[in-house]
Protein backbone atom coordinates (compact mmCIF):
# COMPACT_ATOMS: atom_id res chain seq x y z
CA UNK A 1 0.00 0.00 0.00
CA UNK A 2 2.91 2.38 0.66
CA UNK A 3 3.99 2.06 -2.95
CA UNK A 4 0.62 3.37 -4.15
CA UNK A 5 0.80 6.32 -1.76
CA UNK A 6 4.17 7.25 -3.24
CA UNK A 7 2.66 7.66 -6.70
CA UNK A 8 -0.58 9.19 -5.47
CA UNK A 9 0.22 11.80 -2.80
CA UNK A 10 -2.41 12.71 -0.24
CA UNK A 11 -4.43 15.87 -0.66
CA UNK A 12 -4.01 18.31 2.21
CA UNK A 13 -7.06 18.54 4.45
CA UNK A 14 -8.85 21.82 5.15
CA UNK A 15 -7.38 22.13 8.66
CA UNK A 16 -3.82 22.14 7.32
CA UNK A 17 -4.73 24.64 4.61
CA UNK A 18 -6.39 26.94 7.17
CA UNK A 19 -3.36 26.66 9.45
CA UNK A 20 -1.00 27.61 6.63
CA UNK A 21 -3.18 30.57 5.63
CA UNK A 22 -3.30 31.81 9.20
CA UNK A 23 0.49 31.54 9.50
CA UNK A 24 0.89 33.61 6.32
CA UNK A 25 -1.52 36.27 7.59
CA UNK A 26 0.27 36.52 10.93
CA UNK A 27 3.67 36.71 9.24
CA UNK A 28 2.50 39.46 6.87
CA UNK A 29 1.02 41.45 9.76
CA UNK A 30 4.23 41.19 11.78
CA UNK A 31 6.28 42.29 8.79
CA UNK A 32 4.02 45.26 8.10
CA UNK A 33 3.92 46.34 11.74
CA UNK A 34 0.42 47.80 11.44
CA UNK A 35 -1.41 48.08 14.77
CA UNK A 36 -4.90 47.42 13.39
CA UNK A 37 -5.85 43.89 12.36
CA UNK A 38 -7.32 44.68 8.93
CA UNK A 39 -7.32 41.00 7.97
CA UNK A 40 -9.88 39.92 10.60
CA UNK A 41 -13.02 40.37 8.44
CA UNK A 42 -11.50 38.28 5.66
CA UNK A 43 -10.31 35.68 8.15
CA UNK A 44 -13.79 35.49 9.67
CA UNK A 45 -15.28 35.01 6.21
CA UNK A 46 -12.84 32.18 5.41
CA UNK A 47 -13.50 30.45 8.73
CA UNK A 48 -17.25 30.77 8.22
CA UNK A 49 -16.98 29.16 4.78
CA UNK A 50 -15.07 26.19 6.19
CA UNK A 51 -17.56 25.70 9.05
CA UNK A 52 -20.52 25.92 6.64
CA UNK A 53 -19.19 22.91 4.76
CA UNK A 54 -20.08 20.79 7.78
CA UNK A 55 -22.73 22.73 9.75
CA UNK A 56 -25.42 25.19 8.69
CA UNK A 57 -24.82 28.25 10.89
CA UNK A 58 -25.63 31.94 10.86
CA UNK A 59 -22.73 34.40 10.38
CA UNK A 60 -23.73 36.16 13.60
CA UNK A 61 -22.94 32.91 15.48
CA UNK A 62 -19.22 33.32 14.73
CA UNK A 63 -17.05 35.87 16.50
CA UNK A 64 -13.35 36.47 15.94
CA UNK A 65 -11.31 38.56 18.36
CA UNK A 66 -7.59 39.31 18.49
CA UNK A 67 -5.89 40.10 21.81
CA UNK A 68 -2.40 41.49 21.49
CA UNK A 69 0.22 42.50 24.05
CA UNK A 70 3.14 44.85 23.59
CA UNK A 71 5.38 41.82 23.16
CA UNK A 72 5.19 39.35 20.27
CA UNK A 73 2.29 37.51 21.91
CA UNK A 74 -1.03 37.56 20.06
CA UNK A 75 -4.07 35.42 20.85
CA UNK A 76 -6.74 34.78 18.25
CA UNK A 77 -10.05 33.90 19.90
CA UNK A 78 -12.73 32.19 17.82
CA UNK A 79 -16.19 31.56 19.27
CA UNK A 80 -18.71 29.53 17.30
CA UNK A 81 -22.22 28.82 18.54
CA UNK A 82 -23.28 25.54 16.99
CA UNK A 83 -26.96 24.68 16.54
CA UNK A 84 -28.52 21.86 18.55
CA UNK A 85 -29.25 18.63 16.69
CA UNK A 86 -32.96 17.97 16.51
Amino acid sequence: MALLEFFRPKRPNSANIAKERLQIIVAERRAAGSPSPSYLPELKKDILEVIRRYVDIDPSDVSVHLDQNESDLAVLELNVTLPDDK
